[in-house]
C-alpha cells in the first residue's frame, strides 16, 4: 500500500519526505523507514541515527516543521538498511522545573514505541559510561510464527498460577539447562510444570529494564561477598514494547522477539497459558535526580504525574508515577497491550500496584478512570486475563473496591494471604476470616458483582518470605539487600516453629513441612483462583530475605537440587493440583448441589454448628457440587491451627454415601492418600493438632 511513497526533500545526502502520522515508532517501508513521535510542547525534533554499537551517531537530521501535524512529528528516511542502524530522538524546547518543562536537545531519546532495545543484551554487564545514549531504539518488521500459536482453551476460574522470575528460575547450575536464565532455558523446564500440574505461568516483568541502572546513578552496591547488587526483579521499566534481550540467549544477535514467541507456543502447546506481570505504574527514570531515557524529554508533563511545584508525585514508592489518565499515556498503554495480546498471543497480564491506573491527572482516585475502562472493553483485550494489584504505596488500598466492571477484573487477594497465615500460625480471632477466604472471599467479591474468578488467592508472592521462610523465620533477614535490614516488610505473619532459620533438629523441620503442607490444602481447596510462587512446591529458601529484587545470586535462583531433597512435598502439591481439578465445585463449575445441600456450609468441631468465639481455631468447611456426569461431589475441609488434640465429627452423608479420608498432613509419608489406599472413615476422627484433614464423599456401592 506504500509503494507509491517517493522523496520530496533531501538533507546533506539523505532522502526524506513528510511520514505516516498514526504509525507510532519506527516502521519498515518498501524503500525506506517511517519515523513518527509525539511531543506536544516541544520547539524541535531531530533523529539521530547510529551504525550498531558505535558511540557518534552517523547522521543527525531535524524533523522540518512542515513534518509536524499538530503534537506529532513523522518523516520516512529512504534507502536505509534498518538492520544496522539504532535511532533516537533529540527534542527542543523550555528548561523550566517549576513548570513542568524539562527539555534538553542534547539528550538522545529511546523511542518509547521501541520493539527492539539495544544497549544491555547481556546481563549484568557493567555500562559503559562514555556512552552517552545507554538504551538504544532498533528496528523490527513483523514476525510471524513458523506455527500455530493457539492458546489453551481453558476457563480463566479454572487457573492455576504459577509466578515466576524468567532469569530465576534455570539460572541455578543445578537447572541443568543448556540456556539458563533465559527464555530458551524456560522451555525446558516445560515438562516439570505440566507434571506440576499449573496451567498458568505469570511472569515476572520481562519488559525491557536495567538491571544495572545502579551503575547510571552512580550507586553501585555489593554484598557481603563481594557480589555486585543488581536490579533482579525487573519492576522498573524502559521500555514498555521490547522484550528483554538479556533474557534471550540470542539476544545478541537481536532474536529475542522471537525466542519468546517460541517460549509462549511451547506453553501453550504444553497447555499453559501465559500472563505477564506489567509495570505501567512508574519507569525507570525516577525522580529529578533520575537519568532522561525516554519520557522526560519527550514531555515530561504529559508522562508523569506532577505537584504544582514540578516535582514528581511518588505513588509507587519508585520515585515517580506514570500518568496513565492522561490521553496521550492511556493510549500508549492501550496500544503496549495490543501489541503483546495480538503479536505475541499472551493471555492476559497482571498489573502491579494497579490502583495507580486509576489516579487522576492531579493524583486523586476515579470512580470511573478512563484507563480501565478502556482496557476493560477493548475488542483486542475483550477475552484477556485482567488481574489488578489493588494498591498501591501512595496508600490508596482497592481490594474489593477496585473498578472491576461486573468482575471484568480479578484481583490478588489480599487478605487471603493475611487470614490465612494468622490463622495457620494459631492467632486467635481468625476463625471466621478463615471460612471467609476459603469459601471464595464472598464478603470481599460479591457473586452479584463479581464473576468465578474474581479472587486470585495466594499465600507466598515474589514480595515477601517464601513458602518455606515462613515457618522458618519470625522475622525478615535482608542484610545482605545493602540496606541494613531496613527495606522489605517487617509484617510477615511467619513463624519460625521454635528455631530462627537453618536447624537439624528434625522435630521442628517436621513441623515446618506439616506447616506448608497445611497451607497448600487451604489455598488448593479454597474457591478462588490459587496462584503459587515458584519452587515453594519443593521447599525453596531465600535464606529469610522477603525482599530479594537486587540479589541476582543464590538468595533468588531456584535450587533444582532441593526438588530431590523435597520430593515428597513436590508430589503433595501434584496430587493436591490433581485433586482440584478433579472437584469442579472449587471453581464454581458444579451443574448444582445435591439434595438438602448449599454448595458451601461451615461446621465445627460437630457438624453445622461453626464456632463463632474469638478462641475458636477448629474450622470445617463442606463443600458440595455435581460432577459432568450428574454424580453428587462432596468435599470436607477441616483445619485445627490449634496446638491440642481434638475429636472431629463428620456430617452424615446422604444414605448411598460413605466418607473417605484423603488428606492427613499430620501424616509425613504419606499426607495425601492414593485413591487405592482409601478405605470408609469413620464419623469421629481425629485431628492432631497443627493439622489438616480432607475428606470426600463416594458412593458405598463402588467401594471395596
Amino acid at each position: 500500500m506504500h509503494t507509491n511513497l517517493v522523496p520530496t526533500d533531501r538533507y546533506k545526502n539523505f532522502k526524506l519526505s513528510r511520514g505516516l502520522y498514526r504509525s507510532n515508532g519506527a516502521s519498515v517501508l518498501p524503500h525506506g523507514i517511517n519515523f513518527c513521535i509525539y511531543c506536544a510542547n516541544g520547539t524541535g525534533c531531530e533523529l539521530v541515527l547510529y551504525h550498531l554499537q558505535e558511540l557518534e551517531p552517523f547522521a543527525i537530521i531535524p524533523f522540518p516543521e512542515a513534518y509536524r501535524v499538530g503534537n506529532v512529528y513523522a518523516m520516512i528516511v529512504y534507502d536505509l538498511d534498518y538492520r544496522q542502524i539504532e535511532y533516537g530522538f533529540r527534542i527542543s524546547g523550555n528548561y523550566e522545573p517549576a513548570k513542568g518543562d524539562i527539555y534538553d536537545p542534547t539528550k538522545t531519546l529511546l523511542d518509547p514505541y521501541a520493539k527492539i532495545v539495544s544497549g544491555r543484551v547481556k546481563w549484568g554487564t557493567m555500562p559503559d559510561l562514555e556512552n552517552k545514549f545507554q538504551y538504544r531504539s532498533r528496528i523490527t518488521t513483523p514476525h510471524f510464527e513458523s506455527r500455530p500459536n493457539i492458546p489453551p482453551k481453558l476457563d480463566n476460574n479454572q487457573l492455576i498460577i504459577y509466578e515466576a522470575h524468567l532469569r530465576g528460575f534455570t539460572r541455578h547450575p543445578s537447572a541443568k539447562c543448556s540456556n539458563p536464565g533465559t527464555y530458551a532455558g524456560f522451555i525446558e523446564k516445560i515438562p516439570y510444570l505440566k507434571e506440576l500440574g499449573i496451567n498458568a505461568v505469570e511472569f515476572l516483568p520481562i519488559f525491557e529494564f536495567d538491571e544495572s541502572e545502579d551503575v547510571i546513578s552512580g550507586n553501585v552496591r555489593y554484598n557481603a561477598k563481594g557480589e555486585r547488587l543488581l536490579n533482579y526483579w525487573g519492576y522498573n521499566p524502559v521500555s514498555f514494547f521490547a522484550p528483554k534481550a538479556s533474557y534471550a540467549a540470542s539476544g545478541k544477535y537481536s532474536l529475542q522477539i522471537e525466542e519468546l514467541k517460541l517460549l509462549i507456543t511451547e506453553l501453550h502447546e504444553n497447555n499453559i497459558k501465559v500472563i505477564l506481570d506489567v509495570v505501567f505504574n512508574h519507569t525507570a527514570e525516577g525522580d529529578k535526580t533520575g537519568p532522561y531515557i525516554s519520557f522526560k524529554g519527550i514531555d515530561n508533563k504529559a508522562y508523569y504525574i506532577l505537584g504544582p511545584d514540578g516535582d514528581y508525585y511518588n505513588f509507587s514508592g519508585c520515585g515517580n508515577t506514570l500518568n496513565c489518565n492522561n490521553p496521550v499515556v492511556r493510549l500508549m498503554i492501550l496500544n503496549c497491550l495490543r501489541y503483546w495480546r495480538s503479536e505475541f498471543n499472551v493471555d492476559g497480564f497482571r498489573f502491579d500496584l494497579a490502583s495507580i491506573l486509576g489516579r487522576n491527572q492531579d493524583g486523586s482516585p476515579m470512580s470511573n478512570p478512563p484507563l480501565l475502562e478502556l482496557l476493560t472493553y477493548d475488542p483486542l483485550l475483550s477475552n484477556a486475563i485482567l488481574i489488578a494489584e489493588a494498591w498501591d504505596a501512595g496508600g490508596l488500598y482497592q481490594v474489593g473496591s477496585f473498578p472491576s466492571y461486573g468482575g471484568r477484573w480479578a484481583e490478588w487477594n489480599g487478605p487471603f494471604r493475611d487470614d490465612i497465615r494468622h490463622f495457620l500460625r494459631g492467632d486467635m480471632g481468625y476463625a471466621k476470616a478463615v471460612i471467609s477466604r476459603i469459601s471464595g472471599s464472598e464478603d470481599i467479591y460479591p457473586s452479584l458483582i463479581y464473576n468465578n474468578y474474581s479472587a486470585i488467592n495466594f499465600v507466598t508472592c515474589h514480595d515477601g518470605f517464601t513458602m518455606w521462610d515462613l515457618f522458618s523465620y519470625d522475622e525478615k533477614h535482608n542484610e545482605d539487600n545493602g540496606w541494613h535490614n531496613t527495606d522489605g516488610t517487617s509484617d510477615n505473619v511467619s513463624w519460625n516453629c521454635g528455631v530462627e532459620g537453618p536447624t537439624e533438629d528434625e522435630e521442628i523441620l517436621a513441623l515446618r513441612r506439616q506447616m506448608m503442607r497445611n497451607a497448600y490444602a487451604l489455598l488448593l481447596c479454597s474457591i478462588g483462583i490459587p496462584m503459587l510462587l515458584a519452587g515453594d512446591e519443593f521447599c525453596n529458601s531465600q535464606q529469610g530475605n522477603n525482599n530479594a529484587y537486587c540479589q541476582d545470586n543464590d538468595i533468588s535462583w531456584l535450587n533444582w537440587d532441593m526438588l530431590e531433597e523435597n520430593r515428597a512435598m513436590f508430589d503433595y502439591v501434584k496430587q493436591l493440583i490433581a485433586f482440584r481439578k478433579q472437584h469442579p465445585l472449587f471453581f464454581k463449575a458444579s451443574r448444582g448441589t445435591p439434595e438438602n445441600f448449599p454448595a458451601v456450609s461451615f461446621h465445627g468441631l460437630t457438624p453445622w454448628q461453626f464456632d463463632y468465639s474469638y478462641t475458636n481455631r477448629v474450622v470445617g468447611v463442606l463443600f458440595t457440587g455435581k460432577t459432568a456426569e450428574q454424580e453428587d461431589d462432596f468435599v470436607y475441609l477441616a483445619v485445627n491451627a490449634h496446638w491440642e488434640p481434638y475429636d472431629l465429627r463428620l456430617p452424615a452423608l446422604p444414605k448411598d454415601k460413605i466418607w473417605q479420608k484423603v488428606v492427613d498432613t499430620s501424616q509425613e509419608a504419606q499426607a495425601f492418600i492414593p485413591e487405592a489406599a482409601r478405605v470408609e472413615a469413620e464419623l469421629t476422627n481425629t485431628i492432631e493438632p497443627r493439622s489438616t484433614l480432607i475428606f470426600v464423599g463416594v458412593d458405598a456401592a463402588n467401594t471395596k
